[in-house]
């Protein structure tokens, strides 16, 4: 398995943890399944949830390869802001308007009539 694709790895990596580094593996899995949780409320990936136990868990088992760069950002940002909030409150607030934005894209990207009735008013 080429281990970009392992949702865990690849969130580790993100975060700045080497993938060899195995001491907060169970926090960022907790985190990770909790995001998964949001995702599925949001209406993406399979219907009756998803979660992960270890790094076997790959990207393409929770949603097709076309749709989830979007959803490897999302949950790298909201992990991020759950286990390793930054310092700086002006950082805090950037990344909570990219998961806003990453939220809006992601239901339009699963409900593509969304974005017409936006528009549309």
């Amino acid at each position: 398995m080429d281990n970009i694709e392992s949702i865990l790895i690849s969130i580790k990596k993100l975060l700045g943890i080497d993938e060899n580094d195995e001491n907060f593996d169970m926090d960022i899995i907790i985190h990770i399944n909790s995001v998964f949780s949001i995702l599925t409320q949001l209406g993406v990936g399979p219907k009756n949830g998803f979660s992960i136990i270890d790094e076997d868990a790959v990207w393409t088992d929770f949603i097709p390869e076309n749709k989830v760069e979007m959803v490897k950002s999302y949950m790298h940002l909201k992990v991020k802001l759950i286990f390793d909030p930054p310092a700086a409150t002006a950082v805090i607030e950037s990344i909570k308007e990219m998961i806003k934005e990453l939220e809006w894209r992601i239901n339009i990207a699963v409900d593509p009539e969304a974005e017409e009735e936006s528009q549309n008013g």
